[in-house]
């Protein structure tokens, strides 16, 4: 019997403290909840602005979140963590969605990404798919000036620094 209560208070505890660790927050913008945290992820909803979200965790720039009986992921910055709405959106909002703090006067950066580990890489490898995703997104010099054009930006000439001059002779690896 004294089994069956403890074993029935420590599940009940852990659903409380499940229950804490989620924390309630407010979409800021017209955004998909994604499978996986990543935009590259099918998308799993769709939240609109304004909408009464749970945030579950954090990885990175994403939140994972249930929005009625949907649960997805959805980057950071779209989100207001904290009741009250988006009558009270502020710096603060975001930074507690960002951060650990809560007292956005004692942030230095309001929001960011951490970068990867040593761990992460180590364990790095070489990807031909993404390197030809990226090589696809590529614009001609062209298109770049077209862009900055329509844009009502201008080009500005920067004058580089000199090449390093080495001592030591010069490689093979080096001349190419």
């Amino acid at each position: 019997m004294k089994n069956n209560v403890l074993t029935a208070s420590t599940l009940a505890l852990c659903l409380l403290a499940g229950t804490a660790a989620a924390t309630p927050g407010t979409v800021l913008r017209d955004e998909k909840l994604y499978s996986q945290p990543s935009a590259s992820a099918p998308a799993a909803a769709s939240v609109s602005k304004g909408a009464n979200i749970t945030v579950l965790a954090k990885q990175g720039g994403w939140l994972r979140v249930t929005s009625g009986r949907t649960t997805g992921w959805i980057r950071l910055l779209s989100v207001r963590v904290g009741g009250g709405g988006l009558a009270s959106v502020g710096v603060g909002d975001v930074v507690g969605a960002a951060t650990t703090r809560s007292d956005p006067s004692k942030v230095v950066a309001v929001a960011g990404l951490r970068g990867l580990n040593d761990e992460e890489l180590k364990g790095a490898q070489f990807n031909a798919e993404e390197l030809a995703r990226l090589d696809a997104m590529a614009v001609s010099q062209a298109q770049a000036r077209s862009f900055a054009a329509a844009g009502g930006l201008a080009s500005a000439q920067i004058r580089f620094l000199p090449k390093p001059q080495s001592s030591q002779p010069a490689t093979s690896w080096e001349d190419n």
